[in-house]
């Protein structure tokens, strides 16, 4: 048994950089023999904290050095490193396997899904596997802190909480019960307990056998047991010492007794404590150590990269706990103030990412200065990296970004989701489109044969499947057929590379492989060996290769319409982190990646509440009281962590804090730190300068607005064909009919539409046309038309679930209506009829008839079916919706097909409405009978048509601009304010 001494026990403060720090100690007491330093071992939190003291040991040797051997040993998730490089192959006991992270989440849905089903809750795949993500962490947290699962059932609950944990119990049985005996029939363990089991090996071994070298734990503040006693066996050996990052070494007793763990009180109810101070997870980390503060000492080395030790005095007092915040106005200036801190408060996020790279971007004038933004919002850090390359700077991200948000993961996302919706055209575009898709010298025919499906599929959705887009392709009239069969050459290739997927996904619940397998297949076909280059396609091409490898541990049978959500739930645990290659002397991290790291410029990011420190996570499982019985972490100590993560960046020599006031969400609040931060110094110093950088770096000197557009087109381009539907357009907003008819530019309707208006209207028209033509007197026939327009393969689902009840109601009246008007010797003679006619001036009028009645009389009656509602007599008497008046005009002048032989005079006009009047579907009106002054009914094709003339001349054979929005009232769509920039001009002055 070695000899017993003093610990060795130290404290780096916030102020110093610690990396540097720490370095310049280890060279100064080992340096003086190069092997002996090389000989030595130092643990550090994570394999950040291992590259950036490597950084540090090249900085202060100042030339070559043989390196100590550096191993991380903070993060539970790299249990399989810390084996390869502390467990020996000679163990008298080895410890067993991990079992792979995969595998266990696997096996854990399959045991959830079997225990939801005995319970009589079944559960999806997706939600089992959702389930066995929170319940493998909470299994963690046990195992951590080495909380025996069976404590779970020796609980005893109030009254209150007693039912919530029946329930919850019944579902931990998983962990109980069926968990160990899993991995029994595995021959592994889980990697939380292997971690475990390592470090106590490893620490028994130093304490019966020191090493020969130093050994150095440094920057370690997790509090877990394990850790705890390897620190402690670490800190005896002798050479051995225990570091710690900014250990409150001169905070006052009472403020540190304070923070807890506190004794129970006379009621025997123990204090919460309070775990959202940074210095509380060390003191919990000493006391598990059974050491005592004072035996902690300075750390006397600096690095070279240090702030003021009064910084780090005030940065304590403002994180002190709220019992003892009211010295703070009797405190000195000195003490209140924040030298080499300022501050930037910016509108959004955007515009905060602005300010941020520019504040980089700055930092890169000056010769060797290093800079750093630290930051959870990977959002805010993407924007910093896009901006920064509008500089050519390329900077990494060391927190990596989720394997779902890059190429390779929305590809096969993109994938799945086309293959679950069965290819509806939003998701299959989606996927056609995705830039990895036939990348290289292909790409560009193979966007071209997008684009012409995408026009082709505009509109409501076809029927569901290759084969309902095959047959949309195949049908169409009129422009549709031109353009549809523009696209059928080139979706005959495209259906032949998606026919693998649709087939296994159309064959029912199977085996999670086999799909993986599908659909790693056809992701091939579709982008070929690029898709798995770089790091995103490596980790995506691993990813699909461990699942394929790991289902058949996890449920049996997989709806492929659940695909979408396992894989986008497999593919967030996935982070790709990019390859070194980034500016040197800038960088962006997380939280956690930027614990012991330096810089001259560290950029504190996005400090709101809610995202610094982020929302605390209700443990699903565990209520707080049963996390507190089990001496589990309370869900609020991350906010402790976070809090010491922000002392320790506030030691930079110097810092910018940065937030906006608002998020997308809407008005943000500052974060709890940058308050407490504002309250005790009395304001931090605002860079006035940075602000307006970020406000104006885009924002042009001068701002000309384009003037309301007015385009002359001269005579021979000038429409001299107009349409009866077109006269509105032409008076009210020129410019758009400009746009429509000399432009040529006709707006598309949306990918995956909703039924609109005009859908409706036309497929309404064309019900009441085939209707008409049969004779139109038969109501049970109208219904049945109608029904079958409903019930057809492209009919929209929601058309057809909320439309159809007021539609049938609508169309029952127009039956009604139509037979009880026969019965008084009115007929209809047309349905659907087109005509034109020639007018003064060499233009050519055009329009087509929904109906043309024969009256009792002989004469004749225009009818327009509305699905909304009719036109008001006031905009007519303005010499707008004219249109009933110039298709009579057209009747009249023996202008449509198979009417000559009427008689030419026209005297009804009518809009018939199928919007609801009253209670009920349905309407009859008349610009020339109804209203308070309704219009003649013998000069209403006269007044129509000298409205028309009058149009005629002024912009069709006239000379008079084309202009936007001449009579805004009459202008209401928005079809072409884009393209005439109405925003500019509109509502302006002269």
């Amino acid at each position: 048994m070695a000899e017993q001494r003093d610990l060795a026990l130290y404290s780096i403060p916030a102020h110093r950089a610690f990396a540097d720090a720490l370095a310049a100690g280890l060279i100064r007491r080992f340096g003086d023999d190069p092997m002996r330093l090389a000989r030595g071992l130092v643990l550090l939190p994570n394999q950040r904290a291992v590259r950036g003291l490597s950084d540090a040991f090249v900085r202060a040797s100042g030339g070559a050095l043989l390196l100590p051997r550096l191993v991380a040993i903070g993060d539970a998730a790299l249990g399989e490193g810390l084996a390869a490089a502390l467990d020996p192959a000679d163990a008298a006991e080895p410890v067993p396997p991990a079992i792979v992270p995969l595998a266990r989440r696997m096996t854990m849905a399959r045991l959830v899904a079997q225990a939801r089903a005995r319970a009589g809750q079944p559960v999806d795949a997706a939600e089992a596997l959702r389930l066995a993500g929170e319940l493998s962490h909470t299994l963690d947290q046990l195992l951590v802190e080495e909380v025996p699962p069976a404590r779970l059932r020796a609980l005893e609950m109030t009254e209150q909480l007693s039912k919530h944990w029946e329930r919850a119990l019944e579902l931990f049985k998983v962990v109980l019960d069926d968990w160990p005996q899993a991995l029994r029939a595995l021959g592994q363990i889980d990697l939380a307990d292997r971690r475990n089991r390592l470090l106590k090996a490893l620490g028994e071994r130093w304490r019966a056998a020191p090493p020969a070298g130093f050994v150095c734990a440094a920057g370690i503040s997790s509090a877990a047991p394990a850790i705890a006693r390897l620190l402690r066996v670490v800190a005896g050996l002798p050479q051995g010492l225990a570091v710690f990052p900014d250990l409150a070494i001169t905070m006052a007793e009472e403020e540190w007794q304070a923070l807890g763990p506190l004794p129970p009180d006379a009621d025997g109810r123990r204090p919460r404590p309070i775990e959202t101070h940074p210095q509380f997870q060390l003191k919990l980390l000493l006391e598990r150590m059974g050491v005592n503060r004072a035996e902690v000492t300075p750390w006397r080395d600096g690095g070279g990269h240090d702030a003021s030790a009064a910084r780090g005095r005030v940065i304590a007092e403002a994180l002190a706990p709220a019992e003892f915040t009211a010295r703070w106005s009797e405190l000195p200036a000195a003490a209140r103030r924040l030298s080499g801190v300022r501050a930037a408060v910016l509108a959004n996020p955007a515009e905060e990412a602005q300010a941020i790279a520019l504040a980089l971007r700055e930092a890169l004038e000056t010769e060797g200065k290093t800079a750093a933004l630290v930051t959870p919002d990977r959002g805010l850090a993407r924007r910093v990296a896009a901006l920064l390359a509008r500089w050519g700077v390329d900077i990494d991200d060391s927190a990596g970004r989720p394997l779902s948000i890059l190429p390779p993961g929305t590809l096969l996302l993109a994938l799945a989701e086309a293959a679950a919706q069965r290819f509806a055209p939003l998701a299959l575009l989606a996927l056609l489109k995705h830039p990895l898709v036939q990348a290289g010298e292909a790409r560009l025919g193979w966007l071209e044969q997008v684009r012409q499906l995408d026009l082709a599929l505009r509109g409501p959705r076809p029927a569901p499947g290759l084969a309902g887009i095959g047959t949309h392709l195949a049908g169409g009239e009129g422009r549709d057929v031109a353009v549809r069969r523009a696209a059928i050459r080139g979706w005959e290739g495209m259906h032949a590379l998606l026919a693998p997927i649709e087939a296994v996904a159309a064959a029912g619940e199977q085996p999670l492989a086999g799909l993986i397998a599908a659909l790693r297949d056809v992701a091939q076909a579709l982008c070929g060996d690029g898709l798995w280059s770089g790091p995103a396609g490596r980790a995506a091409a691993d990813l699909l290769a461990d699942i394929e490898a790991q289902a058949p541990a996890g449920p049996a049978m997989i709806d492929p319409a659940l695909l979408p959500q396992i894989l986008r739930l497999l593919l967030e645990d996935v982070a790709v982190r990019p390859p070194q290659g980034g500016h040197p002397r800038l960088a962006i991290y997380g939280l956690i990646e930027a614990r012991l790291q330096t810089a001259d410029l560290t950029i504190l990011g996005a400090l709101n509440e809610g995202v610094w420190p982020a929302p605390a996570a209700p443990d699903p499982w565990l209520a707080p009281r049963i996390r507190a019985e089990l001496g589990l972490p309370g869900v609020d100590r991350r906010v402790g962590q976070v809090a010491h993560d922000l002392a320790s960046a506030l030691g930079a020599p110097e810092v910018l804090l940065t937030r906006a006031r608002r998020d997308a969400r809407g008005p943000a609040i500052a974060s709890r730190f940058w308050l407490r931060l504002e309250a005790l110094t009395g304001g931090i110093v605002r860079d006035g300068q940075l602000e307006h950088w970020a406000r104006t770096l885009d924002v042009p000197d001068d701002f000309a607005p384009e003037p309301c557009p007015a385009p002359v087109p001269p005579a021979a381009l000038r429409p001299r064909c107009i349409s009866v539907t077109e006269v509105d357009r032409l008076k009210a907003d020129p410019y758009a009919f400009y746009a429509r008819k000399v432009l040529k530019l006709a707006v598309l309707d949306a990918v995956d539409a909703e039924p609109s208006a005009a859908w409706r209207g036309t497929a309404v028209h064309a019900v009441l046309e085939a209707w008409a033509k049969e004779g139109g007197l038969d109501p049970a026939r109208l219904i049945d038309l109608a029904r079958a327009m409903l019930t057809a393969p492209g009919t929209h689902p929601l058309l057809r679930a909320l439309w159809q009840p007021r539609l049938m109601e609508a169309i029952n009246w127009i039956a009604e209506e139509t037979v009880e008007l026969a019965s008084t010797g009115r007929r209809i003679v047309a349905a659907e009829v087109s005509g034109a006619i020639d007018l003064p001036g060499g233009v050519r009028l055009t329009g087509k008839a929904d109906r043309i009645d024969r009256m009792p009389d002989g004469h004749l009656a225009v009818v327009d079916y509305k699905t909304g509602k009719a036109p008001s007599n006031a905009a007519v008497k303005q010499g707008y919706n004219l249109q009933l008046g110039l298709l009579g005009l057209i009747v009249e002048r023996g202008g449509m097909a198979g009417l000559a032989e009427l008689d030419s005079v026209v005297d009804t006009f009518e809009y018939w409405s199928l919007a609801k009047h009253d209670g009920r579907f349905g309407k009859v009106t008349s610009p020339v009978r109804d209203g308070r002054d309704p219009l003649p009914a013998d000069q209403f094709t006269r007044i129509a048509a000298d409205n028309l003339q009058e149009a005629i001349a002024r912009w069709l054979t006239g000379d008079a601009p084309f202009t936007a929005k001449l009579v805004p009232e009459y202008a209401p769509y928005t079809d072409y304010d884009q393209l005439m920039r109405r925003d500019e001009w509109y509502g302006r002055g002269p």
